[in-house]
């Protein structure tokens, strides 16, 4: 059975998952998403670390304040030539969003994800905003590793 997430491509060896697979030591950082749709603020963050890291990751709403999409940036990034890891939160999307997002990335070679629970929206800049949970991060882990495995 071909998995929702291969789409009938062959599995893709990103250099991460190549430097996992022979026990190398991998150094990853993480940029946050402009407050903006500012698409060269982000590549700035990003060139600082080029050259630095194995990849980058790239936060979802860090703080619980609204900033361009993580997903958008991981593809902006991943065009740039980057190695993007897409940082996955519960709090904002519920499941259908999720696996959305998902399939998103995975349609633009975004294929490194980090499940996160997501920080308290109350402490961000919309403390009005509600949190949505569907899922809690072991659903989402549980549900990445469906779409891709079956």
């Amino acid at each position: 059975m071909v998995s929702w997430l291969q789409n009938g491509r062959q599995e893709i060896m990103t250099d991460l998952k190549n430097k996992l697979a022979n026990d190398e030591f991998v150094i990853t950082a993480e940029i946050v998403p402009p407050l903006s749709a500012d698409a060269e603020a982000l590549r700035g963050k990003a060139a600082v670390l080029a050259g630095l890291t194995d990849a980058i990751n790239v936060t979802d709403g860090a703080g619980a304040r609204p900033a361009m999409s993580c997903l958008a940036a991981c593809i902006a990034l991943r065009n740039d030539g980057h190695e993007p890891v897409l940082q996955m939160t519960c709090r904002d999307r519920n499941r259908i969003g999720l696996a959305s997002d998902l399939l998103g990335a995975a349609a633009f070679g975004v294929t490194n994800v980090l499940v996160l629970h997501g920080d308290d929206p109350a402490k961000g800049d919309m403390p009005d905003a509600k949190p949505v949970f569907d899922l809690d991060s072991k659903g989402l882990l549980r549900l990445a590793r469906t779409m891709r495995d079956e």
